[in-house]
C-alpha cells in the first residue's frame, strides 16, 4: 500500500522494536539514511537494530553507530534473532527483495509489518507499506521529510543530521547531479542548523583514502581505460588479481567511475569489476543528460537505478561481461552518437 511520508512517520513512531535495513553493498546513502533515522528513533525511546547484508565501504565508519551495525553475512544468528523480534522493519534504498540478496529471506519471512522507503524507480510490492518517490535526490532526503513532516527535527541530533548531509552529499556525487530541486538547499541549511560542519564530513568521505588506492587510480587511468570517442564513452574493467595487487578495500573504487565523464564530450562510463567475494562481475554505470544508464543496466546487466546513476551484476567471466558490454554500447549506439 502506498502511504504518504507523514503516514510513514505515523506508523513507524507506533511500532517498538524496529529493524532498519539497506541494500547490499551498501553506500552513502543506505548507511546515512539506515543511522540517521536510527538516531532519531532511538530519542524518542524506540529499540532500534540496524542490519545489512555485508561490508561497507570504511570511508562511511566515522558516522556514530557505524560499529553497532550488524552484518549479516558475518552475524547470521545475531541478525536472525533480531529479525525474528521486529515489530516493524524498515527497508531503506531498496526497491526490490533481491537488493538484500541472503537477507532477503529471513527478511521476507518475518511476520513484522514492512515499510520501504526509496526513490529508486519501479518498486517491487514486498513491504505492507511504501514510500517511493523517485523524483527524490536520496533517501536520506525522504528521511529528513519523514521526521521533519511530524515535527520531529527538534529531536534530531546532530549526529543524525551528519547522517543524513552525508547519503545526501553521496547519492548526487557532491550535489553535481539530481540536485536541481530547490528544497534540497533547504533541507541542507535545516542540517547545517544543527552544527554540523559539512566541510568536515566532506574531507571524511572523500579526503580518507590509503595510498594503495591512488596506485589503483592511477592504474586505472593510464592502463585500464578505454575511451570511444565515436559513441562518446569509455570503460575501464578491474579482475580480482588487479585489486589485490593494490590491497584492495571496499569503497576504494568509489566515484572512481564518474570520473570519465569529466572528459570532453562524454556521455556514458562503465565499470566492470570482479566481485572479490561471489563469482559474479559487477557493473556500474554513470551517464549524462538524458541518457538512459538504468534502462542499458535492466536492458543488459540484470541492473537498474537511476535515469544518469545505475548498475548490476552477471554471473559470468570478465571476457564475457566485456563482450556484453560491446553488445550494450553497439545496442545505444543511436543514443551516444546523436
Amino acid at each position: 500500500m502506498m502511504i504518504t511520508l507523514k503516514e510513514a512517520a505515523t506508523r513507524i513512531l507506533a511500532a517498538n522494536k524496529i529493524l532498519i535495513t539497506a541494500h547490499v553493498q551498501p553506500d552513502g546513502d543506505a548507511i546515512g539514511s539506515s543511522l540517521g533515522l536510527a538516531e532519531y528513533l532511538k530519542k524518542k525511546g524506540k529499540q532500534v537494530t540496524v542490519i545489512v547484508p555485508n561490508y561497507f565501504p570504511d570511508f562511511l565508519h566515522w558516522m556514530e553507530g557505524a560499529d553497532r551495525i550488524i552484518q549479516f553475512d558475518r552475524h547470521r544468528a545475531q541478525a536472525k534473532t533480531y529479525i525474528s523480534c521486529a515489530d516493524l522493519i524498515v527497508c531503506l534504498d531498496i526497491n526490490e527483495p533481491a537488493r538484500l540478496e541472503e537477507l532477503a529471506v529471513p527478511i521476507v519471512a518475518s511476520n513484522a509489518r514492512k515499510m520501504m522507503i526509496d526513490h529508486h524507480l519501479q518498486p517491487k510490492r514486498f513491504c505492507n507499506l511504501t514510500i517511493s518517490y523517485p523524483d527524490a535526490s536520496s533517501t536520506c532526503e525522504l528521511v529528513f521529510r519523514v521526521i521533519h513532516g511530524i515535527g520531529g527535527f527538534g529531536q534530531l541530533t546532530k549526529a543524525g543530521a551528519e547522517d543524513l548531509y552525508a547519503g545526501m552529499c553521496t547519492d548526487t556525487g557532491k550535489f553535481s547531479y539530481n540536485a536541481n530541486d530547490p528544497d534540497i538547499y533547504i533541507i541542507l541549511s535545516e542540517l547545517l542548523r544543527k552544527g554540523i560542519d559539512k566541510d568536515r564530513i566532506n574531507r571524511l568521505i572523500y579526503n580518507n583514502y590509503t595510498e594503495a588506492r591512488f596506485r589503483l587510480l592511477g592504474y586505472i587511468l593510464s592502463e585500464k581505460l578505454q575511451v570511444f570517442p565515436v559513441l562518446h564513452a569509455s570503460m575501464f574493467t578491474l579482475t580480482r588479481d588487479e585489486l589485490s595487487r593494490f590491497t584492495y578495500l571496499k569503497g576504494d573504487t568509489e566515484g572512481v567511475v564518474n570520473m570519465p565523464l569529466e572528459i570532453r564530450g562524454m556521455k556514458l562510463s562503465m565499470y566492470l569489476r570482479e566481485d572479490t567475494e561471489k563469482p559474479r562481475i559487477l557493473f556500474s554505470l554513470r551517464s549524462v543528460d538524458d541518457f538512459p544508464a538504468n534502462r542499458m543496466a535492466a536492458e543488459f546487466f540484470g541492473g537498474g537505478g537511476h535515469l544518469n546513476a545505475a548498475g548490476g551484476n552477471l554471473q559470468c567471466t570478465m571476457d564475457e561481461a566485456v563482450e556484453i558490454a560491446h553488445k550494450a554500447l553497439e545496442a545505444y549506439r543511436p543514443l551516444l552518437v546523436k
